[in-house]
């Protein structure tokens, strides 16, 4: 069934910079001919497997995870027969994949949605690969990918990007096609890689979508069929494609606000558990992570450590799988005895232990926390009275205080805190004290607007504004446009470029940098560019 006209951009060139190739059974043929890899004769497609393209994720020195999926007929269960799937794959030094450096054969688990994840090792450090998939005479596309520098490396320049809250209905994603274009090192994506609620009549995207794929998906089948809509968009897959992605995930990848057991709807915590255990799969099936990532039920450590030389070192964090669930009933409100209770947690015990050890050890220029939720203290006025949302880290306040306090004594090199969730750009300085004005700065914030993901109302701004003029910790807001952030730094300052696209509505709209800040080394505290 034909619902998108997706089929082309399959046969295109996904980048500027045509690091992508077509696909076809021809190109395949010759391909595997030349790179001594003959195609599998028992394997028949009537359709590009390739659909939903490739990626590479969790970058090292010496190696990187290469990804893709074979899914013919992807929003129609796949396509593929109940039995694993060889998939051969090789990486080169050079965009033509003339110098390969290494190949292989992979497995497609049907069990795992004949999904594929290569751990290839035995790369040199700092590097871009390109790397390439076959199986049954066809080709996927070229994909682009880059190790990180050695450990021991003095890197001078680091470039990132981070990016959160794709909702697919919600316009295109014309800051992925902009992204792919940018000279970045790699992504690292914050969480709500799909939205789970029902898909409407209210869509903001042209053509049409199946009823089975519209429905909230509750079992490892819906859900494959959620990511397979998002994957198939042109400009996602095109970002995948040139640069190494990091990712964690939010609560949409699972269910609205859920927290550890408990879904928002008083679920029995077997019930949701089993909802959660087919989420996850569905994750780790379409996300270039490790096997030590691979989910155990309802279960799948996801926190990790990346390092980039001393330069920087990366932090990921899982805020939604260990938390105790939102206080005050997950509404918006004054402070409540359940959320002052010091024995409530985020990250959870084991996590917040890691981190901190973490923290403590690092020899790092620059330490980042690549997390979901807005950490610093974010206050509205409602009848005169401070309120908090009690699905950030104002949820959590006890937790978060452990953590400025940790960093106000032990005082890691150049703490930095990225953020997704909010669907707004705000820039702040975080204090071991919000509340009071000499308290010193301890880190520094960066939240990253949505993707796509609806923000504030226009006809709302002025009353955010008004509310930050009273928190001077919080130094830029902008809950309007839609877009990325792009991270530059070096040894001496970290700079943010917020990027903003003037029409979600329109996959070509031009995306344009709409405020640049800097953090100096040694100096805590945001500065405007």
């Amino acid at each position: 069934m034909k619902n998108f006209d997706f089929e082309h951009a399959m046969h295109a060139q996904m980048s500027r910079r045509g690091f992508l190739s077509g696909v076809g059974a021809v190109a395949g043929l010759a391909l595997a001919a030349r790179y001594g890899c003959p195609s599998l004769a028992q394997l028949k497609y009537d359709a590009n497997p390739f659909r939903l393209g490739v990626a590479s994720g969790d970058p090292l020195p010496d190696g990187v995870v290469l990804w893709t999926r074979l899914t013919p007929d992807p929003l129609n269960g796949g396509g593929m027969p109940a039995q694993d799937v060889a998939v051969r794959w090789q990486i080169a030094a050079d965009a033509n994949m003339r110098t390969i450096v290494q190949k292989g054969t992979a497995t497609a688990s049907a069990a795992l949605g004949h999904s594929v994840h290569v751990e290839v090792n035995g790369l040199q450090p700092a590097r871009f690969y390109w790397y390439q998939f076959e199986s049954g005479g066809v080709v996927s596309p070229i994909g682009r990918t880059r190790t990180t520098p050695a450990f021991t490396a003095r890197p001078e320049r680091l470039r990132f990007a981070f990016v959160s809250c794709q909702s697919w209905q919600n316009g295109y994603y014309a800051a992925y096609r902009h992204l792919a274009g940018q000279d970045l090192d790699f992504v690292v994506h914050l969480g709500d890689y799909i939205y789970e609620s029902r898909i409407g009549d209210n869509i903001k995207r042209s053509g049409t979508v199946p009823e089975h794929v519209r429905v909230e998906p509750k079992t490892l089948e819906q859900y494959r069929l959620r990511y397979s809509l998002y994957k198939l968009d042109p400009h996602l897959q095109a970002a995948h494609a040139v640069l190494p992605f990091i990712v964690t995930w939010d609560d949409h990848e699972v269910e609205n606000n859920y927290a550890a057991s408990r879904d928002q709807n008083g679920s029995p915590a077997a019930e949701f558990l089993q909802r959660r255990a087919a989420a996850y799969q569905a994750y780790y099936e379409h996300m270039p992570l490790r096997r030590a990532n691979m989910p155990k039920g309802p279960d799948m450590m996801l926190y990790r450590r990346l390092s980039f030389g001393d330069l920087a070192q990366f932090n990921v964090l899982d805020t939604r799988q260990y938390r105790s669930d939102q206080a005050c009933g997950d509404k918006r409100g004054p402070r409540c005895p359940e959320n002052l209770d010091p024995s409530r947690v985020l990250m959870g015990s084991a996590q917040e232990k890691w981190l901190l050890q973490g923290l403590d050890r690092s020899a790092a220029r620059w330490n980042v926390l690549a997390q979901q939720i807005i950490m610093a203290q974010f206050a509205r006025k409602a009848s005169l009275r401070d309120t908090f949302g009690m699905d950030s880290w104002d949820g959590y306040p006890i937790e978060r205080a452990r953590l400025l306090n940790f960093l106000a004594q032990r005082k890691p090199s150049n703490p930095i805190v990225l953020a997704g969730d909010s669907h707004t750009n705000l820039v702040s300085d975080l204090k071991a004290d919000f509340d009071k004005v000499d308290s010193p700065i301890v880190a520094s914030e960066f939240a990253g607007t949505a993707i796509t993901s609806g923000g504030v109302n226009p006809k709302s701004a002025e009353a955010y504004t008004s509310d930050i003029a009273g928190q001077p910790h919080l130094k830029y807001f902008d809950g309007i446009k839609r877009g990325y952030v792009s991270c530059t730094l070096d040894r001496k300052t970290w700079h943010s470029d917020i990027h903003g696209v003037e029409n979600v509505l329109d996959a070509g709209s031009p995306v344009r940098i709409s405020s640049s800040w800097v953090v100096e080394n040694g100096k805590p505290g945001v500065q405007r560019a």
